[in-house]
């Protein structure tokens, strides 16, 4: 009997011994006067046991048929093994039709040794941050590594963007984390969705210029930017470094789901392929979290900006640097020089400066004074030939010195003077 079944027996009996009222003893055990007389029948009949629930010890009418349990936990051993139980319950409905709730077959699981259950983890707290109001307020963006095709494949990372109010997702898998893939995922947002407010990252060597300090000198107050950071200046939106991973927890959490569910669903779709991993990433996986995990914002707005005319994806989302035009109207670009054409060399060129742009897709643009110029690649140099070396004469192959003055005569054929040695040897002897 538990302590709320032995509070009302107390009742009852106070009531039974009037020592109580029925209507307080109904107040207490917040029922009806009605019902506080119908236990009380009930207490001459039976006793003590009449404020215990008639089916206790009972099946119930409305449990699951015994076959089923164990068609469920017989597939979640065989296919399912390392599946959580929320998964699991999932994967049941959608290929068996197998309708079971996450916790009853989680206590399933459990009675089968199939599941343990997790222990919390006491660990630094951090603030809790409400999500902003407005879908496109604020973006967060990150990399994760992770075995994603579990050897099956290539080793992939996958580049992922959230929106911080809605839990809105966008992802793709690429095989490096180089500068130019996380710009094509920022083309796709752009492109879908508009321009953000602001994107929140970490500080990365991607979106961050970082410097070790000297002992003897300080850091720049504002350190040059990465090409990252000047396309989203040049766009206009915003940037705000995270001081620590908790702090953009949204984007963790995010990949914490994939690195679970997406590995899981990868493996039972036989992807081990780059372009077989993004078709699933974006025709299944992507659809299921934004269908399952996005929430309504508090405000119905949409934040994102569209995309204005001087905003050319193609120029600002590339590797961008600056050269010097010279006298005969080039510039130098890694190993190679380039001629500006006839037809738009412009007055004030000669020793200006002109923005060098190189696509992704591997075009190179040359800008000046915001207008495209004619480039074309001036032919390589033959390369010089080395200076040869004087051959040096050995004094056996060289013969008789020449002499080039009169006085040399006989120079080499003079005694040589004689050394304080010598001096000393004869001062002795005499």
């Amino acid at each position: 009997m538990s302590q709320p079944e032995r509070d009302r027996l107390h009742w009852l009996k106070l009531a039974r011994d009037r020592k109580m009222t029925q209507k307080q003893a109904a107040e207490r055990m917040g029922v009806s006067q009605r019902w506080v007389r119908k236990l009380l029948r009930k207490l001459k009949r039976k006793g003590d046991r009449a404020v215990v629930h008639g089916l206790r010890g009972r099946p119930s009418n409305r449990r699951i048929a015994k076959q089923v349990r164990e068609r469920a936990v017989e597939l979640i051993r065989v296919e399912y093994r390392d599946f959580g139980p929320t998964l699991a319950a999932e994967y049941l409905s959608e290929n068996y039709a197998l309708e079971v709730s996450k916790e009853t077959l989680r206590k399933w699981m459990m009675e089968a040794q199939l599941w343990r259950a997790k222990r919390a983890r006491i660990g630094q707290v951090h603030v809790w941050r409400p999500r902003r109001d407005c879908f496109g307020e604020l973006v967060q963006w990150d990399t994760s590594e992770h075995d994603w095709l579990e050897g099956r494949g290539p080793k992939l990372y996958l580049i992922g963007m959230i929106d911080d109010a809605t839990s809105r997702a966008l992802g793709r898998f690429v095989e490096h984390d180089t500068t130019a893939e996380n710009m094509r995922l920022l083309w796709r947002w752009l492109e879908r969705f508009g321009r953000p407010l602001e994107y929140y990252t970490d500080k990365a060597g991607l979106f961050q210029v970082n410097r070790p300090l000297h002992y003897n000198t300080r850091l720049e107050e504002a350190p040059p930017l990465t090409q990252i950071g000047r396309a989203l200046k040049e766009l206009g939106i915003g940037w705000i470094p995270a001081h620590s991973a908790p702090a953009k927890g949204r984007i963790e959490r995010f990949f914490g789901t994939a690195q679970d569910r997406l590995v899981k669903g990868l493996r039972k779709a036989g992807v081990g392929t780059l372009e077989a991993a993004n078709a699933y990433l974006d025709q299944v996986y992507l659809p299921r979290w934004n269908q399952r995990f996005t929430v309504e914002p508090a405000q119905a707005s949409d934040a994102h900006r569209r995309l204005l005319a001087e905003h050319q994806l193609a120029a600002i989302l590339s590797h961008v640097e600056e050269r010097v035009i010279t006298n005969d109207y080039t510039f130098q670009f890694g190993a190679q020089r380039y001629q500006i054409l006839k037809n738009s060399i412009q007055a004030r060129m000669r020793g200006s400066r002109l923005r060098v742009e190189v696509w992704l897709e591997g075009t190179l643009a040359a800008r000046w004074e915001g207008r495209y110029l004619e480039i074309t690649p001036c032919p390589m140099r033959p390369p010089s030939p080395p200076p040869q070396a004087c051959p040096r004469k050995t004094s056996a192959a060289a013969g008789p010195r020449k002499v080039n003055r009169a006085w040399m005569e006989g120079f080499w054929e003079r005694p040589s003077p004689p050394t304080w040695r010598a001096i000393e040897q004869s001062n002795r002897t005499s």
